[in-house]
């Protein structure tokens, strides 16, 4: 949070998917889905203008912090139906039997071509088809 480089060295850091797609928009010019240099810079700025960088990154203390004060119990169900796409450029990609073990209400599973952990910023198109997908048994 205490400089927009910090931000961008974060954003860039955090995978070596995300590493490849946006050094690559950079050093080579060749995006990647959402990924352009305007997009890159655009996201950054976002988080420094709004102050936001702290609050994106707190979920994975609170997951960690979460996961370690639950280890003496399960998290209760998820009672929601739930929609899943894993994609290839994840750092980790749960198998199904996985996801309906974690989400009873599990009415969509897909394993998607392409993006990785931003897939909404990365594949924004193919991202908008696996929520529509996921959820056009409820309409």
């Amino acid at each position: 949070m205490d400089s927009p480089i910090a931000l961008a060295a974060w954003l860039l850091d955090d995978d070596t998917d995300r590493y490849y797609k946006i050094s690559a928009a950079f050093v080579d010019g060749q995006a990647t889905g959402g990924l352009t240099e305007d997009h890159i810079l655009d996201n950054i700025t976002l988080y420094w203008l709004t102050g936001t960088g702290a609050s994106a990154a707190r979920v994975y203390w609170e997951l960690g912090r979460a996961q370690a004060l639950a280890a003496e119990q399960p998290p209760p169900e998820v009672s929601v139906p739930v929609g899943f796409t894993t994609f290839p450029g994840e750092i980790f990609q749960a198998p199904r039997s996985w996801v309906e073990q974690s989400y009873p209400k599990l009415i969509y599973f897909n394993k998607a071509d392409e993006g990785g952990h931003f897939a909404a910023w990365e594949e924004p198109e193919l991202f908008s088809e696996e929520i529509r997908a996921a959820f056009r048994r409820l309409r």
